[in-house]
Parts: structure tokens; sequence; C-alpha cells
């Protein structure tokens, strides 16, 4: 993925941030794990753990030096350590600005809709990234498991209207990044990162994270859809680790309806989300996790 002029080479000999106005706390920097891609850091990183209060210190690097503030953990597994043992892998990344959200995601939908259709069902699977056409009305294929997916069926029901904003989404942030610190519970040994991004929702494709790589080798697309979140929703990326994505949200959706149709959108993006842990479907975890909330959160096997 092509980035902004990376500002990061520059605190080898400026450690502290001077030069961009700040203060920065001990630290290192981070680069690529594999051998394909350019030798330019990835992310700037904190020796310490983050504390309550550490990201709005650092969030004025976004002004100063056009880099972006981020939690980065292992996640809690004791396989896990932090990302300088993440397989990171920017060559396999493309742009987000070359994909279109919601083809994306209906893609998506229309892939896994047929996943979850009974096992004893032998409808073929629908290749929706192919620009095909799924079966239209009148088929005589099942539709999917409706405790899953209802209240919509195969088809993809198209993209969450945009909610209005509580707060501002840079502020909201700051906000859950602080409650994430002060709980202890989400993330294990986070410690608070910088990376040279244009926008919050490219992160990811940034550093070229590989968390989803199960479920989509090119991060690029699902940074897409991040860009379409933070345009309707206003989130923020707000930390990673291995193969774990949270984000803060400064507009959530407020009724019932508005929720469900966002719940669609985080079953296209990670199915894992909502069958390892909803097995009583969308609609529940559209108001237990969606409706007025301010946290999203997302891991892929």
């Amino acid at each position: 993925m092509s980035t902004l002029p990376n500002p990061l080479s520059r605190l080898t000999a400026d450690p502290t941030g001077h030069a961009f106005g700040l203060e920065l706390p001990p630290g290192g920097l981070l680069y690529a794990t594999d051998t394909e891609s350019r030798h330019d850091p990835l992310l700037w990183r904190a020796d310490a753990p983050a504390r309550p209060g550490d990201w709005p210190r650092l969030a004025a690097a976004r002004h100063t030096a056009g880099l972006r503030p981020l939690l980065v953990a292992t996640g809690g597994s004791a396989h896990e350590d932090g990302p300088e043992q993440w397989y990171l892998a920017p060559h396999l990344a493309s742009h987000p600005r070359d994909h279109d959200a919601e083809g994306i995601l209906a893609a998506y939908w229309e892939d896994n809709a047929w996943e979850d259709l009974d096992e004893d069902d032998e409808a073929e699977p629908f290749e929706a990234a192919e620009g095909g056409a799924g079966p239209g009305p009148g088929s005589s294929d099942p539709d999917p498991d409706p405790d899953l997916l209802g209240p919509f069926g195969h088809a993809w029901p198209g993209l969450a209207t945009a909610a209005p904003l509580d707060a501002d989404p840079d502020a909201r942030a700051a906000e859950i990044a602080d409650s994430l610190l002060h709980d202890g519970s989400w993330l294990k040994r986070p410690r608070m990162a910088l990376v040279p991004a244009s926008r919050s929702a490219d992160i990811p494709a940034a550093i070229g994270w590989t968390g989803p790589v199960n479920y989509e080798t090119d991060v690029a697309r699902l940074c897409t859809v991040l860009r379409s979140w933070e345009d309707r929703f206003g989130i923020r990326v707000i930390a990673l680790t291995l193969d774990q994505l949270v984000l803060s949200v400064a507009a959530p959706p407020t009724t019932r309806a508005e929720a469900e149709a966002v719940a669609a959108e985080h079953f296209a993006f990670c199915p894992d989300t909502l069958r390892q842990t909803y097995d009583d479907g969308l609609r529940a975890y559209a108001e237990k996790e969606l409706l007025g909330q301010h946290l999203w959160a997302f891991w892929w096997d």
C-alpha cells in the first residue's frame, strides 16, 4: 500500500519527537516482518505498557506529523507476543481507495450466507466474488439459517443508513482507549503506537496487518469498509492484536432496525464474530452489541 511520506525514520535521530512538537516516551520502530516489503518503518511503539491518558497525549501527532495513535496488544493467548512477532506484510495490501465498500460487503455476505445453510441442504455455494447472480425469487434452493441471519435472507440487504454523531470521533476514540486501559480485561499488555496513515481506517493496511488472513488476504479491502464506517458511524481504529480489531464508534445505531442493518454489515465483514458468540443470531447481536454501543470488536480465526 502506498502511504503518506513516512515521518517515522526521523525518530531514529529524534527519538522523543521534538521535531514534531511531541514528547514521546522511550520506544522503538518496528519494520515489516516479511522479506518482500520495503524497509521503511511501519510503526513506533512505546516500551512501557500504556496507561490512561496516553492516547490523548500522543493524539497530537496526527496534526503535527500525520501519525495516528493505536494500541497494540497480545490479545491474551499464551502463544501471542507483540507486533514484533506478527506477520506484517505491506506488500500483500493494495490501497483502500481502490475498492468499493458495498461491493465488498455484498460479496462477503453472499458467500457467508450460503455457508450457513443447514448441513443437510445441498445448495451450491454462491460465488459472489466472481460477480455472478445468486438464486433469485422462486429458486428451489433453501434460504440461509433464519436463526442466524434473520431478519435477512440470502440476498445482500444493502448498506445501513448513516447515524448522527453523538460525539467528536477523535474525542470518542480517546474516551474508549482510556476505558479499555482502565478496564484491563480487553487487551493484554497494551502499548501505545503511532502509525503513518492518512485515515484511521487505513491503519491495518498501512502496517500490513495480517490478522484476517484466513478470511481476506488483502486487508485493504477491509479498510475500504472501515473508511465507509468512518464516514457513516464515526469509527476510529483503537487497537489491534494478532487477530483482533477494536473500533470506537461516535455515531452508533439508535433503533433496533438500524442496529440490525449494521449487524448485517458486521456479519459480512467478520462472520466469526456472530458465529462463535451469538447462537441466537443477528438480532441478538444487534441488540446486545450495537444498539447505542460505542465499541465494536472483531476477531478472525
